[in-house]
């Protein structure tokens, strides 16, 4: 933790410890949003409303967990990846079964039958849509202070490893086979220096005194910790909706030539033809002309 941030958490004294934000401050500061720790670059960063106010570059950082999603969250994001930018998915789910119900143009009715969840998908076998973990945390030297959310890239929340250093699944079911829960525990997670994407892995590192246990429940159940486990990141920055294009229509098909409906042909009769006349009458008509 930097010398700034060690100072708002570690020296603060007795009687300012329940002095909030006065009136002046708010003004001055703006928007105060909710705090998150991202993992961009292999390093450990604080945001708020989307701005890095400090990071953190060790390898290892002590949270203690007092919140998370029971299903692992989706997100799909049409465009490419801009290296420390946060923007809106395109389309998401809180519960990795269907899109959420805010999302205007959704890019299936269901996650397993969309074609963003197929591997090939995204980038070489990847998905183009992503699996995260929401996490409700408090930092361990800290746990009176802000809750922070968390969001666990697919890597940091399957597959399996060493005791000590473990994905976050196998973290959760380890812990849970010892009769313990997470909130109970100070837990180290940890940059994973042989993966080439950021990574964490995890590992307990002591049990929490009574009065840290006490605080860190009374966190878990706060309305900061319950919108850390379903916002998507850009919704804890506070960044605007962008305004998403409806899908191009379908090209509509060529208009197939219009042919005439057949008309039955007229026939002329033929005119009457002359009676014949007998020989014996025309004899009788050149006689009488001489």
């Amino acid at each position: 933790m930097s010398n700034d941030l060690a100072l708002f958490s570690n020296n603060l004294p007795d009687y300012l410890k329940e002095v909030g934000l006065d009136d002046m401050t708010k003004a001055l500061a703006g928007n105060t949003g909710m705090k998150r720790i991202s993992i961009r670059g292999g390093v450990f960063r604080m945001m708020v409303s989307g701005e890095e106010i400090a990071k953190n570059e060790n390898r290892a950082m002590n949270i203690v967990i007092v919140n998370g999603a029971s299903k692992v969250s989706r997100s799909f994001y049409a465009g490419k990846y801009v290296a420390g930018e946060t923007s809106h998915p395109d389309c998401w789910s809180n519960d990795g079964d269907k899109p959420d119900a805010s999302i205007e143009y959704p890019q299936h009715s269901s996650c397993e039958g969309c074609s963003q969840n197929i591997k090939g998908s995204g980038q070489g076998d990847s998905r183009a849509c992503r699996y995260q973990q929401r996490l409700a945390v408090l930092l361990a030297d800290d746990v009176g202070g802000d809750v922070f959310q968390l969001v666990l890239p697919a890597k940091s929340i399957f597959g399996r490893g060493d005791t000590d250093k473990m994905p976050f699944q196998q973290y959760a079911k380890y812990v849970g086979a010892q009769g313990k829960s997470l909130g109970t525990l100070v837990t180290e997670m940890r940059m994973d220096s042989d993966s080439d994407t950021p990574k964490l892995t995890f590992k307990p590192v002591r049990f929490l005194t009574k009065d840290e246990w006490l605080s860190a429940k009374e966190k878990g159940d706060s309305p900061a910790a319950k919108s850390a486990v379903v916002q998507t990141p850009s919704q804890t920055d506070g960044l605007k909706k962008k305004a998403i294009a409806a899908p191009a229509p379908a090209p509509k098909a060529e208009a197939e030539e219009v042919m005439p409906e057949p008309t039955k042909r007229t026939i002329k009769k033929n005119v009457e033809p002359a009676p014949k006349k007998e020989f014996n009458d025309v004899l009788k008509q050149w006689t009488d002309d001489e």
